[in-house]
């Protein structure tokens, strides 16, 4: 199956500026050299500590920041390639919702305009189809067609999620890009939430890019899923296998920590010692070794090999 976007050898650095003169103090390499793929209809999780690179990734793929290096591919065209009337099909079809769903809905604008923008902005539409898209739209998200007249400040946090969703969904998108979408949300709607997302992939057949700290919801919502530290991916593979039998020491200690899924579940509870570097001057050879309770001599001096681990990617010198 042909992916609809793919990174290659994905790469974005930060110069690191002084407050002196804004002198140059190296580069802070917030994604650093990493690959993926995300099919059609699939769902592919990202999770990490806060600043492995999560946001950074999810900036690159909606064209919010340009790589330093390497490539992403969105149906097999290379997006640096692509003329104006390309991005704007990029654009198109790539959508994004975020984690704060009053911040990202403008106050001042009732939900029929909040959701239809994007239509108005891009399409050449007639008024009365764009209030039956908008109407359509609610339906598929569980909200009454009388949400359309209202404001954002008329509804509860997981409505508004779902006004999101639905402007998301306005352009017919094969991918979206979700960011941390419930951790805003009160525990009792989060399910909800990632159903509703669930049944809407399952009927449209769009592809997700899902950023998470919740790692019971990445499992729960993905395919397969990526595991990232200080920029780099240390393990990636399919979402149930990474989750019940995670093989890289950070990984493991990252799975340790989450919610197990039934209350008798017994789990080796793994502890990380330290601090997360610093990325503008990362560890030597293996970015987490200085956490590692496994780490050996050449840890701290060669770069481990990404490789293939009992059906999963895994750069860690134990295998």
């Amino acid at each position: 199956m042909t992916a609809v976007l793919e990174a290659a050898g994905l790469s974005k650095h930060f110069p690191a500026r002084g407050s002196l003169f804004g002198a140059n103090h190296g580069v802070v390499r917030a994604v650093d050299d990493i690959s993926f793929a995300i099919e059609p209809g699939k769902t592919l999780g990202v999770v990490g500590e806060s600043g492995c690179g999560k946001t950074t990734t999810a900036k690159l793929v909606l064209g919010l920041e340009t790589p330093t290096g390497g490539a992403i591919r969105f149906d097999g065209r290379d997006l640096a390639g692509l003329d104006k009337s390309g991005r704007r099909h990029y654009r198109k079809s790539v959508q994004a919702v975020f984690q704060d769903p009053f911040a990202s809905l403008n106050p001042r604008m009732r939900i029929s305009a909040i959701i239809s923008e994007p239509l108005t902005t891009n399409e050449t539409i007639t008024a009365n189809d764009v209030r039956r898209r908008v109407l359509e739209l609610l339906d598929m998200v569980g909200l009454p067609a009388r949400s359309a007249d209202l404001f954002p400040h008329e509804f509860s946090g997981g409505q508004r999620q779902r006004i999101a969703i639905a402007r998301a969904l306005s352009l017919s998108p094969k991918l979206i890009v979700l960011d941390e979408p419930v951790s805003a949300l009160d525990v009792s709607i989060r399910a909800q939430i990632l159903n509703l997302l669930s049944d809407l992939q399952a009927e449209l057949g769009v592809a997700y890019l899902f950023i998470a700290h919740d790692l019971a919801a990445v499992a729960h919502m993905s395919h397969d899923i990526l595991v990232m530290y200080l920029g780099k991916i240390v393990e990636s593979g399919n979402a149930h296998e990474v989750a019940t039998n995670p093989r890289h020491p950070y990984t493991q200690a990252l799975f340790s920590a989450a919610l197990p899924s039934h209350p008798e579940e017994q789990r080796e509870e793994i502890i990380l010692t330290g601090e997360v570097p610093s990325p503008l001057r990362p560890p030597s050879g293996c970015r987490f070794h200085p956490r590692c309770q496994h780490a050996m001599p050449r840890c701290s001096t060669e770069v481990p090999e990404a490789k293939g681990v009992a059906g999963r990617i895994v750069a860690c010198h134990l295998y």
